[in-house]
């Protein structure tokens, strides 16, 4: 059994193991974060730099076998640039900030049907305010048009490469990425990357496929 998970530190992969071990009734038993399913999914054997750009954000330099260096997420609130929380937190913001986009306000309230009090509520007081914060992207996506929403997005992404990958020293390594944000905004996420110095490797929405192929790859060597 190979077990990869969100949470899978040092300190929990022995209880990990364990509790899996005694559900199968297996001798071997593999228990991995989900920043490694993304590396080992993205970069097989090769040296990269492995990203997850979902609802949060996560990145690794990965020398093909191990991951060596991680830069800290730190969560949507101290951290997570390029995530969906963040994107959300932006954008929220600016709708009430800038008064250039006081008609995409209006027509995002309308159709979520939300107040700004709805939307302080939410943040500030409810459960999962991460969750709540990254269902903007879908709005988002719906109005690239707007040179403004489109540059949020962008300079999302951009925050995510300084404050993240900068730190590798590495813009020699492919970057890949693996998460909804990374799938959903693929143009946006190539003109951050242009605009930072970093080339792009392999963009997917779920690991899954490319850690079958690393679990064969490995079997047959």
């Amino acid at each position: 059994v190979f077990f990869y998970g969100s949470g899978c530190t040092p300190a929990h992969v022995p209880m990990m193991k364990q509790m899996l071990g005694e559900v199968f009734s297996l001798q071997t038993v593999e228990v991995h974060s989900d920043l490694m399913a993304a590396a080992r999914a993205l970069c097989q054997h090769e040296s990269g730099i492995a990203c997850i750009l979902g609802t949060g954000a996560n990145s690794c330099l990965y020398d093909g076998k191990d991951i060596v260096q991680n830069t800290p997420a730190l969560g949507y609130i101290l951290g997570d640039e390029g995530g969906g929380a963040v994107l959300g937190r932006l954008f929220i913001n600016a709708i009430f900030k800038n008064p250039r986009l006081a008609d995409v306000r209006d027509e995002y309230l309308a159709s979520e049907k939300l107040t700004q009090s709805d939307i302080i509520d939410k943040v500030y007081r409810q459960p999962m305010a991460n969750r709540f914060l990254a269902s903007t992207s879908l709005f988002i996506g719906q109005h690239l048009d707007n040179p403004l929403l489109n540059n949020i997005v962008v300079n999302n992404f951009r925050q995510f490469f300084r404050s993240n990958l900068v730190p590798y020293q590495h813009p020699e390594l492919p970057v890949h990425f693996v998460g909804s944000m990374a799938a959903h905004y693929p143009d946006q996420l190539h003109e951050a990357a242009k605009a930072e110095g970093f080339h792009i490797g392999h963009v997917v929405k779920s690991p899954m496929e490319g850690l079958i192929q690393f679990h064969k790859s490995d079997e047959r060597s």
